[in-house]
């Protein structure tokens, strides 16, 4: 197999794990699978959905992580 199906592979197994463990709130699993290295782009890619909703995902969750 080559690198780039080897890659998508391992992001869809830990997209699954991340399903199981979480749910299906899209803002937490975008927290999370930007938490395990997904960029920005790969998560709106992933999650069918725009760059910008993930940039805005993660940045009100870094400002809540900020709050506690």
């Amino acid at each position: 197999m080559d690198k780039e199906l080897l890659q998508t592979q391992k992001e869809i197994v830990m997209l699954l794990a991340i399903l199981v463990k979480r749910g299906t709130l899209q803002s937490a699993l975008i927290q999370e699978m930007g938490t395990v290295g997904f960029s920005p782009k790969r998560i709106a890619e992933l999650l069918d959905t725009t760059s910008n909703t993930v940039n805005v995902a993660l940045s009100n969750a870094r400002k809540k992580r900020g709050k506690k």
